[in-house]
């Protein structure tokens, strides 16, 4: 038998196009594409997008949900920072003064090659569209854009520094200044089967039977810990905050501003609300560092020395901080006419985390509450 010789030609009109045709995707309207950007939402991919045609060009500075990765520092006495007159996004000093100082470098002259197109036209490959953009700010390569709604940044590590092992997550929302902030840790995370029934317990000593935190806790340092814990955390959301006045202040379009970092130790949100009390209220910056001052607080400390969880994570020394502003008539106990900021409070608390970390949360907030008081700093 023999084999047959036909062969598959591909059709020519594949891969030749006629001039005279139209173009299907021209057919596409505006706003359906400004969807699809919308989706897309990566700064870095949205330059790309400039450089693919006119119309593209016209249409990305008018995206609405726009994503920031910062995943490399410059430092600000390198090539090409000497010129950046931006206040907001630069340090008083070249060398590091603190962990916090450090943070502040990895907000700065950060940026990505793709974005050079984010300024001019489609004018040829060999003339760069926004020179040396790479040392430019979050907020420079932002001005490009005209209609952001949506705006997520995230750093490239945590901000505040523990020791291995240690858990630390927070979230705090801020308007003019800190309104909420949660603060979850715990010494160590331990990770066994899942048993058989998926229960969360916790383990009591005789004090805290008593309603008391254990003596221990406070004689092997674990209170000294929490508010180290707290504060840095604390001046990290504080530092993050101060960082955003300028962006704030460019794009009243604005809805929505999350600042996160990819550890996914710290968040700092500001909703449609908060956006609004910022430019109408004067931010009051700390005498001590470029900061935002965090105000006199409330906080409510909750305990526990082992808490187990589903699927077989245990937290030793888990601890849940809340903290509120200590405004008139607040006591933070939810008494008074204080009803709807209590139970707004308490939502911000309970949907902070996911998964076991929001499972903490959970058992954490049924636990005994001690009451401290804090100074503004």
């Amino acid at each position: 038998m023999t084999q047959s010789k036909s062969r598959i030609h591909a059709d020519p009109a594949i891969f030749f196009f006629d001039e005279d045709q139209e173009d299907q995707f021209d057919r596409l309207p505006d706003p359906l594409i400004l969807v699809i950007l919308n989706k897309l939402s990566d700064v870095r991919s949205l330059g790309r997008c400039l450089a693919v045609s006119r119309r593209f060009n016209s249409l990305v500075p008018m995206v609405s949900d726009i994503f920031v990765r910062i995943d490399r520092v410059v430092t600000s006495d390198g090539p090409g920072c000497a010129g950046d007159s931006d206040e907001t996004l630069t340090l008083t000093s070249t060398k590091p003064r603190s962990l916090f100082s450090h943070f502040l470098k990895l907000m700065l002259f950060t940026i990505l090659k793709p974005l050079n197109h984010l300024h001019g036209g489609v004018s040829g490959p060999n003339r760069p569209l926004l020179p040396q953009l790479s040392h430019h700010s979050p907020v420079q390569v932002l001005k490009n854009f005209t209609n952001v709604e949506n705006l997520r940044i995230e750093l490239p590590a945590g901000d505040v520094g523990t020791e291995e092992g240690v858990i630390l997550k927070w979230k705090a929302e801020f308007g003019s200044t800190l309104q909420n902030c949660v603060i979850l840790g715990g010494t160590h995370m331990d990770h066994k089967p899942a048993p058989d029934s998926a229960t969360i317990t916790s383990s009591l000593s005789p004090e805290e039977n008593n309603g008391s935190i254990p003596e221990s806790f406070y004689t092997n340092g674990g209170l000294k810990l929490r508010v180290v814990w707290t504060i840095s955390s604390l001046i990290a959301a504080s530092t993050r905050h101060y960082l955003l006045r300028q962006i704030i202040k460019e794009h009243p379009t604005l809805k929505s501003l999350v600042l996160t970092d990819a550890d996914g130790q710290g968040t700092l949100i500001m909703g449609k609300e908060q956006l609004k009390e910022f430019r109408e209220k004067p931010l009051a910056p700390s005498a001590s560092s470029s900061r935002t001052q965090v105000p006199a607080s409330n906080m409510k400390l909750r305990y526990a020395p082992y808490l187990e969880l589903p699927g077989g994570v245990g937290i030793q020394g888990a601890t849940l901080v809340t903290i509120r502003p200590a405004t008139d008539g607040n006591v933070n106990s939810g008494n008074g006419n204080n009803g709807s900021g209590k139970k707004d409070a308490e939502a911000f608390v309970s949907g902070s985390f996911e998964g076991a970390y929001k499972d903490a949360v959970k058992a954490l907030l049924k636990r005994r509450t001690y009451l401290l008081e804090m100074n503004g700093f």
